[in-house]
């Protein structure tokens, strides 16, 4: 047997703890792999989706850096045969318990954003400072995963790596309880009714999913006809989305639900969904999008939307921040939507099981 230990820092609901909660689960259904998942924080409501013959290992820290020490004695007490970490800061803080605890396990880093995108706009000292350990530790990893091309290109570019030290696997979107979980009720008259268009827009109220150019948009699309909007997810943005509604003249046509623990069944029956972001690593929920047949608008932002959508063979593509553009292509898609069938074999290849494949060949399990 086997010991593989994943290493995660969970602050919440997104994305990246859902895709490596995935993971984590078709790892688990490996009957060769004992499981150990260790954590960082644990404050996410997927924790209650883990296996039972997982083993939840608690460093009992906030931070990364804190982690190091605790980190280092669960490698010398248990040496895994491999870890998995998520994140930059997990994956520095592995590399360096690693070194600490003198244990021979493999570690492999798996990065899911385009860093450069995110720290734009950031000082040169705080660029430094998150550039500088990437280039010192990164050389000591035994492998580093990159959601797309673009964040392997970013990666490489960041950590002065040779470009084939990169390895790209596709995100675990497609799991075998994604259309049980859609089928449930939504609760929502917009959605349950069904009449009128509802536009969808899924994550986190922050400047990176820009939001306020989605509400903009929909106000010029809900000058021509009759639609509703609705953005799942919580952040510090919430009032400031609802107060633009508001001045739009759109605030009785938009929904701000909240968080959602089963997002699937508002995907499901959205008519449209939205990725508006100025940044993604690769954008999970227009995967998720597509393999429910719901047809898709995205930004061109770095990095994913563009591999996903094949240069906009499978949904339109607009200038982030464009919200006339963004208008117009959801009208279209609105008119004329792709089959459902032709949407959900496009994203064929984000099935868990390959991705948890490809996984193991680059932890060596």
């Amino acid at each position: 047997m086997k010991r593989l230990a994943v290493l995660i820092s969970l602050s919440g609901e997104g994305g990246v703890e859902r895709m490596v909660l995935n993971l984590v689960e078709a790892f688990a259904a490996r009957p060769d792999l004992v499981i150990d998942l260790v954590l960082i924080r644990e404050e996410s409501p997927h924790l209650g989706d883990i296996p039972a013959n997982v083993n939840v290992v608690r460093l009992g820290v906030r931070h990364s850096a804190l982690a190091i020490p605790r980190l280092a004695a669960y490698l010398r007490r248990v040496r895994p045969d491999a870890l998995l970490a998520a994140k930059d800061r997990a994956g520095r803080a592995a590399l360096l318990a690693r070194r600490l605890a003198g244990v021979p396990t493999r570690v492999v880093i798996r990065i899911g954003t385009t860093l450069s995108e995110a720290l734009k706009g950031k000082g040169a000292l705080q660029r430094w400072l998150r550039y500088v350990p990437i280039r010192r530790l990164y050389g000591w990893a035994d492998g580093i995963v990159a959601i797309s091309q673009g964040v392997a290109d970013d990666v490489a570019a960041i950590a002065a790596l040779p470009r084939d030290r990169i390895h790209v696997v596709r995100n675990p979107v497609l799991t075998p309880r994604l259309a049980l979980l859609a089928a449930q009720p939504v609760g929502h008259p917009w959605l349950e009714d069904g009449a009128i268009p509802v536009i969808m827009g899924v994550g986190r109220l922050t400047r990176q999913k820009d939001f306020p150019t989605l509400i903009r948009a929909f106000a010029r699309l809900r000058r021509e006809r009759p639609a509703r909007l609705v953005i799942l997810g919580e952040g510090r943005d919430r009032q400031a989305l609802l107060d633009l509604a508001a001045r739009e003249g759109v605030a009785a046509d938009v929904a701000l639900p909240g968080f959602q623990p089963n997002p699937y069944p508002w995907l499901a029956k959205a008519r449209v969904f939205v990725l508006a972001s100025i940044w993604e690593g690769f954008g999970n929920v227009l995967a998720e999008a597509m393999a429910l047949g719901t047809p898709v608008v995205a930004t061109d932002c770095r990095s994913g939307p563009r591999e996903l959508l094949d240069d906009g063979r499978y949904g339109p593509l607009v200038p982030a921040g464009d919200s006339e553009a963004m208008a117009r292509a959801i009208g279209e898609v609105l008119d004329r939507p792709l089959p459902r069938d032709l949407l959900v074999a496009a994203v064929r290849e984000y099935d868990v099981e390959l991705s948890a494949r490809r996984y193991l060949d680059v932890l060596g399990l």
